[in-house]
């Protein structure tokens, strides 16, 4: 059996820019890309964490230490500047290599800066 499963994840990203008439769909500053292990042209999905919005594109790379996150072309009807979005890339794997598997979560504060990482969210709790 094959199972889509998060392969990685930028936590509560801000957009910084959003731009109808630019080519491409999501620019992620190309350090955050490499930290969170995604990659130019990767499927990307996109939960907007402000207005409910959900949408796949596809990632290209901003300037390195920009901490840009543009939201391009027909995506920029979606997402706003100042708006907060979880950026999820998935991976395909065989049910024998999910003991083997664990997510890249990446969190970001207001300025995109990394507060933290990790490979697992906790179990959630009844309050």
């Amino acid at each position: 059996m094959i199972l889509s499963m998060l392969q990685a994840k930028l936590h509560r990203a801000c957009v910084t820019h959003s731009d109808i008439d630019y080519e491409g769909s999501c620019a992620i500053d190309s350090e955050l890309l490499a930290i969170a292990g995604m990659m130019n042209y990767q499927q990307l999905h996109i939960y907007n964490v402000t207005n409910g919005e959900r949408f796949t594109t596809y990632a290209i790379s901003a300037e390195s230490g920009s901490k840009i996150i543009s939201i391009n072309g027909a995506a920029a009807h979606k997402a706003s500047p100042g708006d907060r979005i979880i950026i999820c890339t998935y991976i395909e794997c065989e049910e024998y290599q999910l003991a083997m598997h664990a997510p890249n979560l990446v969190y970001l504060d207001i300025d995109n800066d990394v507060i933290r990482q990790s490979n697992c969210i906790p179990i959630q709790k009844c309050s």
